[in-house]
């Protein structure tokens, strides 16, 4: 632990000894990051410490002369004096591994966690005159441990496609409780046009208060996360009490008991806002390195689980249509078919029609022409049969005229129906100057009217 030249022999001797190899100690700790403290006799007074020791304990407390309990009273509880006396009583060293312990108290209650050990210091005759304590602090590693077991059940909620509400509540909870210092966690998911920020979780805060923020709007100075989604950049009040940012919801933080809010916007890969992700705290606070830490590696997870939420979203909504579509082509085929079978049905009811009027028209024709009335009814008529009246049926008689005007008047479809002319397909061939020079100015003749 210690070198010297050839020319400047070791100091000899027990007593000296002893003394060069803890002035070498204080040396080798001076500037060290791990804690080392000398405490003499049974009453553990503290003789010296390196700065370290004194960051660990508290830097309003780093004085020396007094008994470590007096110094520091909280580790007592938790049976570090009794391991000190133990020490000093046997002779024997204690190792701890990953031991937790509370420093301070009140609002600056800290956990924190180290590998220590306790050497007993000897006199020149071997007695026991007090105890050397050299300890690291392994916080920081527990705490990374924590934070990637939890970040990697969180991965794997993900990935199984859990409830976004459910991955999101677990995120918070999971920073809660790895925080070195009370937090309290929001998340809030932004509107798909990115003006308004809704809730999404926050187990610790008031059902009030979430209520109250749900659909704030996002712009500069709406708050911590309004601001925050509005800047797309972290925004950090340490004093909701002073900060303007607040001015419009002092209040409403006030009955919440919040004191201060960082927020930080969590961001798509295209840089589009999914929402913000706020650790409050009871107490006006500044953040740590540690803060910033959760927050980076949150907001990404968070960023992650929004984005993959939106992706499955799209993808059920567009089977959605899919299936819509595919429910809508079917009926129209369907109905298609139907109409083609509708279709079908109407032609072979009009061919079936077709040829019973044919078969009516040659019966008809067979039949000679009578030489009276044959519309008069049971009444009978003796009028000569001057005209021809026939239905869509197929039905045909011979009538005079007056007869054959009240069949046109009375039967829903009949005409008058003219052998001579040979029927419409005669009219739609006629010559055009027939069309054109057709008689139009003197009345038309009997025969005429027979005709049409």
């Amino acid at each position: 632990m210690t070198a010297a030249s050839s020319q400047h022999p070791l100091p000899t001797g027990p007593a000296v000894a002893g003394q060069a190899a803890e002035e070498d100690l204080r040396a080798l700790f001076g500037q060290s990051t791990a804690v080392f403290a000398s405490l003499a006799g049974p009453t553990h007074v503290v003789e010296t410490a390196n700065p370290a020791f004194f960051a660990t304990i508290g830097e309003q407390r780093a004085r020396t002369g007094v008994p470590l309990a007096e110094l520091v009273p909280e580790p007592a509880g938790q049976g570090f004096i009794a391991l000190l006396d133990q020490v000093h009583r046997t002779g024997e060293p204690h190792t701890g591994r990953d031991v937790r312990v509370v420093l301070d108290s009140g609002p600056n209650a800290r956990e924190a966690f180290f590998d220590f050990t306790y050497e007993p210091r000897r006199d020149a005759e071997g007695t026991v005159v007090g105890i050397r304590v050299i300890g690291v602090e392994t916080t920081q590693v527990r705490h990374a441990h924590q934070l990637m077991a939890e970040h990697r059940a969180l991965l794997e909620q993900i990935a199984r496609q859990a409830p976004l509400a459910e991955v999101l509540d677990g995120m918070a909870r999971c920073i809660e409780d790895l925080a070195p210092q009370e937090v309290l966690v929001s998340v809030l998911l932004a509107d798909p046009d990115g003006l308004h920020l809704r809730h999404g979780a926050a187990p610790s805060l008031p059902d009030f208060y979430n209520e109250a923020i749900d659909g704030i709007a996002t712009g500069d100075g709406v708050g911590s996360c309004g601001t925050a989604a509005h800047r797309r950049e972290p925004v950090i009040v340490t004093d909701i009490g002073t900060d303007p940012f607040w001015d419009d919801f002092r209040d409403l933080a006030d009955r919440a008991g919040l004191a201060a809010c960082w927020s930080t916007p969590i961001l798509a890969r295209d840089g589009s806002l999914l929402g913000t992700f706020a650790m409050y705290h009871r107490i006006p606070r500044a953040p740590q390195d540690f803060d910033f830490a959760l927050a980076r590696v949150f907001a990404g997870t968070a960023a992650l689980a929004i984005e993959r939420h939106h992706d499955e979203q799209a993808r059920r909504d567009a089977e959605t249509r899919a299936e819509a579509a595919r429910d809508e082509l079917a009926k129209a085929v369907r109905t298609e078919q139907k109409l083609r079978a509708e279709a079908e049905q109407r032609a072979a009811a009009a061919a079936e029609l077709a040829t019973r009027m044919r078969t009516a028209a040659a019966a008809q024709a067979a039949v000679p022409h009578p030489e009276q009335c044959t519309l008069g009814a049971a009444d009978g008529c003796t009028a000569p049969a001057e005209l021809k009246v026939a239905d869509s049926w197929g039905d045909a008689a011979w009538g005079c005229q007056t007869h054959a005007e009240e069949a046109l008047l009375n039967v829903r479809s009949a005409f008058i129906a003219s052998e001579e002319l040979g029927g419409l397909a005669a009219y739609l061939n006629r010559g055009p100057v027939q069309a054109l020079h057709a008689p139009t100015a003197e009345p038309p003749h009997q025969d005429d009217r027979a005709d049409r």
